[in-house]
């Protein structure tokens, strides 16, 4: 075979940008094979809605995991911009406003909503425990993997215990006494996933630590320029690294061997000493001719609206306060429990449960000049507990839409139907055909504690860093490894250290 690289990346998402920038910068010689016409993967901005001059961030949208060490060392020119708002959840008659630093807002809005000051001053001492956390844990996230042991005995055991042992539902309710305020610190731990805030595998919890550990503080900013910007500066570093990256170029098949690895497709076949993987571990046991693992399911409904203008709320909330941060909608905990359990019987939830996002109220920038003259807003739907499995059609989809609208509009003093400019919706599926996401799971599969459970004794480099797969020469460099989920670059820079550290093995 006459193309021979030292690294060669299956697939152009995020981490395989960041992957081979860094192995570019160490004098390694590497390609990035990428099936689309383009790179990102699903950190891509869009033009999603005809004949209107708006580029979304389709599909990813807030960064919160990009540790700012990874930001600075490959010299990314970003904007993350934080918001005021950290969320509102509107109810009959009112709403609770939660600041990002608190304020007189956020203690009159509990005060409202629970008669007392005992729900605020639970929030907090969790919240404070949780950033406790969040600082033992965010800088091992560049590291090899630490031990369970070490970071347990650095935590203290009562966060310990309701984060890492037991699920999260039962400490959620011992905690907190209001439905409202438990589905409110509920819904970081079921974003991306399906599961019951009881379930004994603790799937949930582990989504919650990864949406509560970024950078040490949690803090979910937005991209000015949308996720697009951040895909562009991250090809930009790479391309400057000295990486090949080709376009157009769906891999068929990877054959490792004793001495490297072959990479094939249609037209083209590269030889490699290291295949790093940017695919799910799905797709890339198929790729190599391997049994495939338990195909994933994902369960976000994905809606984007462009709307003429913010709708007015029941409320009285000035519209401009209530939609910048995170807006839950339906997301009592007894709503989310009772969403999980209809779709686990293959039905569509009797009420659309989920959270708004407003990217143009703190960048404005992705709109069109025209646009962004006017009053017109977009808004990102993440709509919780609709697997795959009850979205299979497009009449069902349609039926999602609906519940959604009317979810919104039961807290709206206007219906929100007669503002959209623009709309799309994606379920499951139509993510999983754009993408080859199986199962349209945006984490590649269940997430994975970022750490060394107790008896794990890693032998070789792809182990210590979380990235090992069946075969020595081929690593995870995509959210499906160790460390993966989120727009974060972890896994892209775990697996190029792998490679850098093999030497040492």
């Amino acid at each position: 075979m006459d193309e021979h690289h030292d690294v060669v990346i299956v697939g152009g998402g995020h981490n395989a940008l960041v992957a081979a920038t860094y192995l570019a910068r160490a004098s390694r010689d590497v390609l990035v094979l990428e099936r689309l016409d383009h790179v990102g993967g699903a950190a891509i901005s869009a033009r999603v809605f005809d004949g209107l001059d708006a580029r979304l961030s389709r599909y990813s949208y807030l960064v919160s995991l990009m540790p700012q060490q990874l930001i600075d060392e490959l010299g990314l020119r970003l904007e993350l911009r934080s918001r005021d708002i950290a969320s509102y959840t509107p109810y009959d008659g009112g709403g609770l406003l939660v600041e990002t630093v608190e304020g007189e807002a956020t203690r009159a809005s509990f005060r409202e909503l629970t008669g007392s000051d005992d729900e605020l001053a639970a929030w907090r001492a969790f919240y404070a425990e949780v950033a406790d956390l969040a600082a033992i844990v965010a800088p091992t996230l560049l590291a090899p993997l630490p031990h369970i042991g070490n970071l347990r005995d650095l935590s203290s055991m009562s966060i310990w215990t309701d984060v890492v042992d037991e699920p999260l539902g039962t400490a959620i309710e011992r905690r907190f006494g209001h439905d409202l305020v438990r589905g409110v610190v509920a819904t970081d731990a079921l974003i991306g996933t399906f599961a019951s805030l009881h379930d004994p595998s603790l799937v949930q919890n582990r989504c919650f630590l990864y949406h509560l550990i970024g950078n040490g503080t949690g803090e979910w900013r937005v991209p000015v320029g949308g996720m697009g910007a951040v895909t562009a500066e991250l090809e930009r570093v790479a391309r400057e690294a000295g990486a090949t990256i080709r376009t157009g170029s769906e891999v068929t098949a990877v054959t490792p061997s004793a001495d490297g690895v072959t990479v094939s497709g249609e037209g083209f076949g590269v030889a490699a000493d290291w295949v790093l993987s940017g695919v799910a571990p799905y797709v890339l046991a198929g790729l190599m001719d391997e049994p495939r693992p338990p195909k994933p399911s994902g369960s976000q409904f994905k809606i984007n609206v462009l709307v003429s203008r913010l709708p007015r709320l029941r409320s009285g909330i000035d519209p401009a306060v209530a939609f910048a941060g995170t807006l839950h909608v339906g997301e009592a905990m007894s709503e989310l429990e009772a969403a999980h359990q209809q779709a686990s019987t293959g039905s569509l939830p009797a009420r659309a449960t989920g959270e708004l996002y407003c990217h143009t109220l703190t960048d404005r920038s992705i709109l069109g000049p025209d646009l962004a003259e006017t009053d017109a807003q977009t808004l990102t739907w993440f709509g919780l507990h609709t697997p795959g499995e009850v979205l299979p059609d497009e009449v069902a989809a349609e039926r999602a839409y609906a519940q959604f609208v009317a979810a919104l509009d039961e807290h709206l003093a206007e219906p929100l139907e007669p503002l959209i400019l623009g709309v799309e919706h994606r379920t499951p599926a139509q993510i999983e055909e754009s993408l080859h996401m199986p199962g349209g799971h945006i984490f590649h599969g269940d997430l994975q504690w970022p750490w060394l459970e107790e008896g794990e004794k890693p032998r070789r480099a792809a182990e210590r860093w979380g990235v090992a797969t069946s075969h020595p020469r081929v690593l995870v460099c995509g959210s499906g490894a160790r460390r993966g989920g989120a727009v974060s670059g972890i896994a892209g820079h775990n697996a190029a250290r792998a490679v850098l550290d093999a030497d040492l093995d």
